[in-house]
């Protein structure tokens, strides 16, 4: 049994996967609607060969890492951080590939959703090759959140991204962010929200936002994705101005306003700018027509009113927050301000997945389901 194997070898597989993991993440922004994938070759205690997906469309993580391995791959166990592929899509089956190559041992992160790519596992076993799945699970299914969510829902992956100062405010008594222009948090903090926007297929916010910063809501200070995600605004009563920046670049960034009426003027002249506007009654109807438009993962960037709305519906998956050392005081927005009693209570409760800081912020990651 897998778990009889001696402890030291078995922190051996996990730090082979977690280099796999690293790897994997080389792919971020490139790889949907695939999943960011590494593999790592290891034989008599080496690494021989190492690959990650590298863009959508191109040769899979275990392809480029037997390649890189060659004849060493014979009699080698291939770390992978998703079970392979079995299936013909963009390229042949990885599994069958790992056959050919004479790989003796596989040992996979997690098991892979989509039903499209299923058998591999049972190609592999069919040919004789141990498969266990399972090490640094956790970690593997978290870097692909929103690819494994979207088997299992119909709306898309949500991530709530929210700057509070220490005193949990979004904006001071005037309403501004804080005392360094409109930002509240650092530039590497920014920085790291541009990284994040990178792997999303669509930013949102909503109208008060735009009303009250007037943003782009464009990846600009990390390396371009394959595709730019698309710009939401949730505007229930179309109140976006003509001159917003979202609007004045729609024809280079897709943008979208959702709203819950429309008149017919507004619309024609939102169109003739290159907005589509789509009128949807409930927050739900409005992110099930997201998805069905391949919009798997969705980075909401506020305000306190849409972020209310998400969490009191239970539409959120990931909240971030990126917490300021600075202190706005008595006036200041609260950032749950609109919760209901209840839920705000139940947000103290929220496990928290990961912590990191950036220049002199705080980036906390809580999650709202099982990790």
């Amino acid at each position: 049994m897998p778990n009889e194997r001696p402890a030291q070898e078995r922190e051996h597989d996990r730090a082979y996967m977690r280099r796999a993991l690293d790897l994997a993440r080389r792919g971020w922004g490139q790889t949907a609607p695939n999943p960011m994938v590494g593999a790592v070759v290891v034989r008599d205690g080496a690494v021989v060969g190492e690959g990650f997906h590298a863009r959508y469309g191109e040769e899979h993580a275990e392809i480029v890492a037997l390649r890189d391995a060659g004849e060493r791959a014979r009699g080698a166990t291939l770390y992978v951080t998703l079970e392979p592929c079995g299936h013909y899509g963009k390229t042949p089956p990885c599994a069958d590939a790992i056959v050919a190559a004479g790989v003796a041992r596989v040992i996979a992160a997690t098991e892979d959703s989509n039903p499209e790519a299923a058998g591999g596992a049972t190609r592999l076993r069919a040919a004789g090759i141990p498969l266990e799945v399972g090490i640094e699970r956790i970690a593997a299914r978290e870097l692909n959140a929103a690819f494994f969510h979207r088997f299992a829902s119909n709306r898309p992956f949500i991530t709530l991204k929210l700057a509070t100062s220490i005193d949990g405010a979004i904006a001071n008594a005037s309403r501004t962010r804080g005392a360094a222009g409109n930002f509240l948090t650092g530039a590497e903090a920014r920085r790291e929200v541009h990284h994040m926007r990178a792997g999303v297929d669509g930013i949102a916010v909503g109208v008060g936002t735009v009303l009250a910063d007037d943003p782009m809501l464009t990846v600009r200070e990390a390396p371009a994705p394959r595709v730019a995600p698309r710009r939401i605004i949730f505007d229930s009563e179309l109140r976006t101005p003509g001159g917003a920046n979202v609007v004045q670049s729609a024809r280079i960034v897709p943008t979208i306003i959702i709203a819950r009426r429309a008149d017919a003027m507004r619309r024609e002249t939102f169109a003739a700018a290159g907005v589509q506007v789509r009128v949807h009654e409930t927050l739900q109807a409005a992110l099930v027509s997201l998805a069905e438009e391949n919009v798997r993962a969705l980075l909401v960037e506020g305000g306190a009113q849409l972020a209310a709305s998400l969490i009191e519906q239970g539409l959120v998956d990931r909240l971030v927050i990126f917490q300021a050392p600075v202190v706005l005081g008595a006036g200041a927005l609260n950032a749950f301000a609109s919760l209901s009693p209840a839920t705000a209570e139940s947000l103290a409760r929220l496990p928290v997945i990961d912590r990191a800081t950036f220049g002199d912020d705080l980036k906390t990651t809580y999650t709202f389901g099982a990790p």
